[in-house]
């Protein structure tokens, strides 16, 4: 202790305080994304996660919707639209040039790539691009950011890029498809599937919800048929699988 120079424990106090610093901003990140996940904004999710990782555009591409004409693959970005347009030839071509195994192997792990020369970049902004594929069910998606000239990105923040935006779109995607389901069963419905999946019976169920036991067995044989299963156990399972209930 008596060899340790002032500025060495000056210095050990300023990584802590870094370090401390640095997580704090993780942690209001994480707050702010979960909000915005919560209600399924995924232009919102990807703006923190851009901001996050100090970039200053992003684009979110479906990787396996990659066309040469169109720019149906794109879920959102705040790119120029000319440099979207250029970027997708130059991805359709690089698709093309990699095995599906070697897609496999380079998921969730940063990517560096150059912008074409004769695609104009905004002031500022450098021509290399980073990315990072993930998958969410059976679509692959790609994170695709732009960095300021001279900024070089942390290699933590982009893993926690690339496994928090892969959250973010399944979040969103079982959103969507439990909205979809609800929107195909009805209020009452959904009652009696809920309170059979609790262990109810037809007689019990129309207690509860102050119908007749007829109107009861009526909505239940309804759900086993908008959901294609044959017995209350079959739709319990179901409803389970899909978080109906």
């Amino acid at each position: 202790m008596e060899l340790l120079e002032p500025s060495g424990g000056q210095g050990i106090r300023n990584l802590a305080s870094n370090r401390s610093e640095g997580q704090a901003v993780r942690d209001a990140m994480i707050g702010q994304l979960s909000s915005a996940a919560a209600l399924g904004n995924i232009r919102n999710c990807m703006r923190l996660l851009a901001d996050y990782a100090g970039a200053s555009h992003y684009l979110l591409a479906r990787y396996d919707l990659i066309q040469d004409n169109g720019l149906d693959f794109v879920v959102t970005a705040n790119w120029p639209f000319d440099l979207v347009r250029g970027l997708a030839a130059d991805m359709v071509i690089s698709a093309t040039r990699v095995t599906e195994l070697e897609k496999c192997l380079t998921l969730m792990q940063a990517k560096f790539g150059m912008l074409p020369d004769e695609l104009d970049v905004p002031d500022g902004v450098s021509r290399q691009y980073c990315s990072v594929l993930f998958n969410v069910g059976r679509s692959r998606l790609g994170f695709v950011l732009l960095l300021p000239e001279g900024y070089v990105i942390s290699p933590e923040r982009l893993r926690d890029v690339g496994l928090l935006a892969a959250y973010c779109v399944s979040l969103s995607s079982a959103r969507s498809q439990k909205a979809d389901r609800d929107f195909e069963l009805t209020e009452r419905e959904l009652e009696c599937l809920f309170w059979i999946a609790e262990g109810k019976t037809s007689d019990e169920i129309a207690t509860i919800l102050g119908i007749s036991r007829n109107t009861i067995n009526n909505y239940i044989t309804s759900v086993m048929r908008k959901t294609a299963t044959k017995t209350r156990s079959e739709a319990i399972a179901y409803a389970v699988r899909n978080n109906l209930v």
